[in-house]
């Protein structure tokens, strides 16, 4: 399966470098421990960075945490995210359970992961084929293709 995806811009290649800082300051060690930084910038420019809490019982990735991170910060509106594992690891790709949090509350977000090309830069929306949308309001609405043609 082919998914459209466009090349990096400097500011990509930026929040690359942020997450990873985040990782390599952070990391939990050599001990098998994955632990992932991630960086996620706001449609004003700013940077919000995150560090997973890895637990046997499943703790928070660290796009979860940047999430909250930039909610706490007071925004709202974002536009591009991106994982990074520890040891050298680089991008990695948002989980299902991170793409659906990122589909119902960024739906415009794209994400920085490697693909067939390289590291590009994906819609979540293009990350989400027969994507349902979630909300506190409606619970699981059923598959809407119009949300995935504004390409």
């Amino acid at each position: 399966m082919s998914i459209a995806s466009r090349e990096l811009t400097a500011e990509d290649h930026e929040l690359i470098a942020y997450a990873r800082r985040i990782v390599d300051a952070n990391t939990d060690g050599d001990g098998g421990v994955h632990t992932m930084g991630a960086a996620v910038r706001g449609v004003d420019g700013r940077i919000y960075g995150g560090i997973n809490l890895y637990h046997f019982t499943g703790g928070p990735c660290a796009e979860l945490v940047a999430l909250g991170h930039a909610r706490a910060s007071g925004a709202r509106e974002l536009s591009t995210i991106v994982a990074v594992g520890n040891l050298g690891r680089g991008p990695v790709g948002p989980c299902g359970r991170d793409r659906q949090v990122l589909f119902d509350y960024h739906p415009g977000i794209r994400v920085l992961l490697p693909t067939e090309q390289g590291v590009r830069s994906v819609r979540i929306k293009d990350l989400m084929p027969l994507g349902a949308v979630w909300t506190v309001e409606e619970g699981t609405q059923e598959f809407d293709p119009t949300l995935f043609t504004d390409r």
